[in-house]
């Protein structure tokens, strides 16, 4: 087949491989971007129907196109964050090819060789921009589950997708939170087992959370092996912005269960850690407030004084360790225990043993090949949308300094 060449490919379509672009076009260099099926699609069909962005509007910025809207501080449904990134890719008139999926990458004499279906294409760069969330991490236990419907984070829709009966949410990260409460409030009848968290006010003294990181200087932190462990941060910009508490979500009806363990023929089973998680999660939220007070008497800030409850008390009940999916009327259960990468097209030596990629700020020790967009490439801000300029334009400066 003919080959075409060309400087850098941007294999990714999204939010990252669109800032690199621009910045890449900025610097003068030939690159085009290659997306499988259509800008934000992981936005399009692998989001619940009511998800809303977990940041305020007005921290929905790419660079040199911030928020425009009308309501800085609201959260943006799925379809508004769909939009921006659309009109992103127009704004600084993207060279991306859509429908294009790239199914092999390996070195070669000129420096890289990209299969799609019917056509090749050598470049001396590729930036790998296609985002962590690739593969649902489905534990070995869902095979013992029994006859109950399963899906992922990823699958789930909303709550009349589901058959009858009460749901099992495994996971109680941000979307875990989030979908479990949504069938609560649709009147199913929620198990979520929890794990590890970090709890935080969804706005405090006036201020949201994501203005309080900044502040304090949490997202410029340099990431390293111990920032990529912590607990996930529980925020949600459903319902208005409500702060996550999964004791309140006792006291409504769900029922909170342990880390899962195991299943076998539809018994399940818990680690009788419950008590303890949620104890970890009330600390980081008292951690927090003391935090973001010892900043506003040191620096002065003129804001409100706000006195806030940690959690709520929850009815107390015994820990359940085994739960019988049938006997409790559970129909389905929701796998929200976050993704693995599926790096398989990847034929270059930029990934350990267990198939995480090594890079240094996204450069790997491989000439021309660069990763953007993962969770923690430089700093805490590198997961968020405003973060991801900063990483691209770096990555821009080596690749034309070559």
């Amino acid at each position: 087949m003919p080959v075409e060449r060309i400087e850098t490919v941007i294999v990714g379509g999204g939010q990252a491989g669109l800032t690199i672009s621009h910045c890449l076009t900025r610097q003068g260099r030939a690159h085009i971007v290659l997306e499988r099926n259509r800008i934000a699609e992981r936005w399009r069909t692998e989001r619940w129907d009511s998800l809303r962005f977990q940041f305020p509007n007005w921290s929905m910025r790419l660079p040199d196109f911030p928020y425009a809207g009308d309501d800085p501080d609201s959260y943006a449904p799925r379809d508004d964050v769909v939009r921006f990134i659309e009109s992103y890719a127009a704004f600084i008139q993207a060279p991306i090819r859509t429908g294009v999926e790239v199914r092999a990458l390996r070195r070669v004499s000129y420096g890289f060789h990209l299969e799609t279906v019917g056509a090749a294409i050598e470049a001396r760069n590729v930036v790998i921009a296609t985002g962590p969330y690739q593969r649902p991490a489905i534990p070995p236990a869902a095979a013992g589950l029994g006859r109950v419907v399963q899906m992922s984070a990823s699958d789930y829709r909303n709550p009349v997708q589901l058959p009858p009966g009460g749901v099992l949410v495994i996971g109680a990260g941000a979307s875990g939170c989030q979908i479990a409460e949504e069938l609560m409030r649709a009147g199913r009848t929620v198990f979520l087992s929890v794990g590890p968290h970090r709890r935080v006010p969804r706005r405090y003294r006036g201020r949201d959370i994501i203005w309080w990181i900044t502040e304090l200087g949490m997202d410029d932190a340099i990431a390293d092996g111990e920032s990529a462990r912590k607990p996930p941060l529980l925020i949600s910009g459903a319902y208005g912005g409500e702060t996550i508490d999964l004791r309140r979500y006792a006291a409504r009806g769900m029922v909170l269960l342990g880390r899962l363990q195991d299943a076998r023929d539809g018994i399940v089973s818990f680690a009788p850690d419950l008590e303890r998680t949620l104890a970890a999660g009330d600390d980081s939220f008292a951690g927090f407030i003391a935090a973001a007070d010892a900043h506003v008497a040191l620096t002065g800030l003129s804001l409100p004084r706000e006195t806030v409850a940690v959690t709520e008390p929850a009815p107390a009940a015994d820990p359940i360790v085994t739960l019988g999916l049938r006997a409790a009327g559970i129909e389905t259960a929701i796998w929200a225990t976050g993704y693995r990468y599926d790096f398989g097209w990847v034929d270059l030596d930029i990934f350990t043993s267990a198939g995480d990629p090594i890079h240094r700020r996204g450069v790997t020790d491989v000439p021309g090949a660069y990763f953007l967009g993962l969770p923690f490439l430089h700093k805490t801000k590198s997961s968020f949308m405003s973060g991801v300029g900063e990483d691209a334009a770096y990555l821009a400066e080596r690749i034309a300094a070559r």
